[in-house]
């Protein structure tokens, strides 16, 4: 029987644009992925610009280098692209971006930390790929990389079933302490979903049967193994998680194991 393993890392340099694949991350001291979430862009008022709110942002293509710290932007349909310095080169980001959006924005930074929907489970979210695999033939028309960039999961964990990340958790107001390689981990509670998922991650388009759809399949296909208690609705997927005491030392790779700390054998069944 195969463990449960760390099968792909994403991380989400600014706030609600694309992610990027990594096959290694560093845990901040905070308790978040290093470089995830760590820039956002906001209004004149200081909200968020996000899918939440802005279906354009839908439309905005970014690709990013880690290492060399750039963003390349462009727009869906259009071949024009533009690279940018997320160091040096914010003012001319955020004009470029404030054009395309026809507003003015700002570019907002948190270095050690991420700007996280979730302050109470401001950790890596948990999916496994066997989920977005049953989760896509709900759909027919949507592959597993579209549920990918709908639902921006952080962590995707394959040997095991669907649905088996609802181990992850308990019963309201508990923490479940696992570990995955050397990273110790609490799981809080089944990701509660917001509008983002109900739209094409490439137009913005929304698809009005999508929340009903996965409401009620979750409902009918709710493993035995989930608390149903965490469930007020059912609109709800993948595990938010908290990182106990981080240090910088802590580092997720891909191929990482996950255990729970009396179980040698606990898995994939």
């Amino acid at each position: 029987m195969k463990s449960p393993r760390l099968a792909r890392i994403d991380i989400f340099p600014v706030k609600a644009l694309d992610g990027v694949s990594v096959d290694r991350v560093r845990i901040s001291s905070t308790g978040t992925l290093a470089a995830d979430r760590e820039f956002g862009f906001v209004d004149e008022k200081g909200y968020w610009i996000n899918g939440k709110r802005n279906s354009a942002i839908h439309r905005l293509r970014s690709t990013f280098d880690i290492e060399q710290r750039q963003v390349t932007l462009s727009i869906q349909g259009h071949g024009d692209r533009a690279v940018f310095s997320l160091d040096r080169e914010r003012d001319r980001l955020t004009t470029w971006v404030g054009r395309y959006l026809q507003q003015p924005v700002k570019l907002r930074q948190c270095k050690e930390s991420s700007f996280s929907d979730d302050l109470r489970a401001s950790g890596p979210t948990i999916i496994s790929t066997a989920t977005l695999e049953a989760v896509a033939r709900w759909y027919p028309d949507l592959s597993v990389d579209e549920l990918r960039r709908r639902f921006r999961t952080n962590l995707e964990i394959d040997g095991v079933p669907a649905f088996w990340e609802d181990r992850l958790y308990d019963t309201p107001g508990s923490l479940k302490p696992f570990t995955v390689g050397a990273v110790p981990f609490l799981g809080c509670y089944p990701c509660q979903r917001c509008v983002v998922p109900t739209r094409n991650s490439l137009t913005g388009e929304s698809d009005r049967q999508f929340q009903k759809t996965l409401s009620a399949q979750r409902k009918k296909t709710l493993p035995t193994w989930a608390n149903r208690d965490q469930f007020k609705h059912y609109y709800r997927l993948a595990v938010n998680t908290k990182i106990p005491e981080p240090t910088s030392d802590l580092w997720l790779s891909v191929g990482d194991t996950l255990t729970f700390p009396t179980d040698t054998t606990d898995s994939a069944s």
